[in-house]
């Protein structure tokens, strides 16, 4: 259902949605089985990713209909998918979505939850929900609007229609168009990890600007005085 893999060099971890006959789509055994994959990572790269055609349908149409009208069970659900979504988004790694063929619904939710979003030329976006009387609520409605703006956020969740890897990139649903979309984790990963931590606790701090600064230039001072050494050594 998940599956991980570490890389040669132990800093890039793949998760990957393993569960292609139905799209990758999520139960709740999958939600804490991928929120176990993100929690225990010790690799400063978390590539998260499909197997087979589609990256993930979002929520198992099954595990819904189960609910049976069950508004406190929906709830739950809608939760859990929340915290899935809040694990990847507070990992200590840089977590990158590599997206690759459809992502709907609760997979696009959990897309945005990542640091980055890199998507291949054959990647399709929706969230469609509000074609047959819902919608995502693993996040989608709070972390949507801060990547593509509300007007964007509106026609696109209210249309439920489907767009592909171009508008996605115009849009801001996806920071860049990759062939590989691994090619950027491995960026990431051969850059200093703390400092690529910060940066990601630093460009999603919503404080007011006053403390953001200040906990800007004090996470500058301790970047600097971790790494006098490799300062020194580029001055020579």
């Amino acid at each position: 259902m998940i599956d991980v893999e570490v890389d040669a060099d132990r800093s890039i971890r793949t998760v990957r949605l393993d569960r292609p006959a139905v799209r990758n789509a999520l139960t709740v055994d999958g939600l804490e089985a991928l929120e176990r994959a993100i929690v225990d990572a010790d690799e400063s790269v978390i590539v998260l990713r499909g197997r087979g055609p589609a990256f993930c349908a979002g929520a198992d149409l099954e595990a819904v209909a189960a609910l049976e009208g069950d508004r406190e069970a929906a709830i739950e659900f809608a939760r859990l998918g929340q915290r899935v979504a809040r694990a990847i988004e507070e990992s200590s790694a840089v977590v990158v979505a590599a997206i690759d063929g459809p992502v709907r619904g609760g997979g696009l939710e959990l897309a945005l939850a990542c640091d980055v979003r890199v998507g291949t030329p054959d990647s399709t976006y929706g969230e469609p929900g509000v074609t047959f009387g819902l919608f995502g609520a693993w996040g989608g409605t709070v972390r949507l609007p801060r990547l593509v703006g509300e007007g964007h956020a509106l026609e696109f969740a209210l249309t439920g229609r489907v767009v592909d890897a171009e508008e996605a990139l115009r849009l801001g649903l996806i920071s860049r168009l990759e062939d590989d979309p691994r090619t950027v984790a491995r960026e990431i990963a051969g850059n200093a990890s703390d400092a690529c931590e910060v940066l990601k606790r630093r460009i999603r701090d919503d404080a007011d600007r006053e403390t953001r600064e200040r906990r800007e230039a004090e996470a500058f001072g301790d970047l600097v005085a971790a790494h006098a050494d490799d300062i020194d050594a580029m001055l020579e």
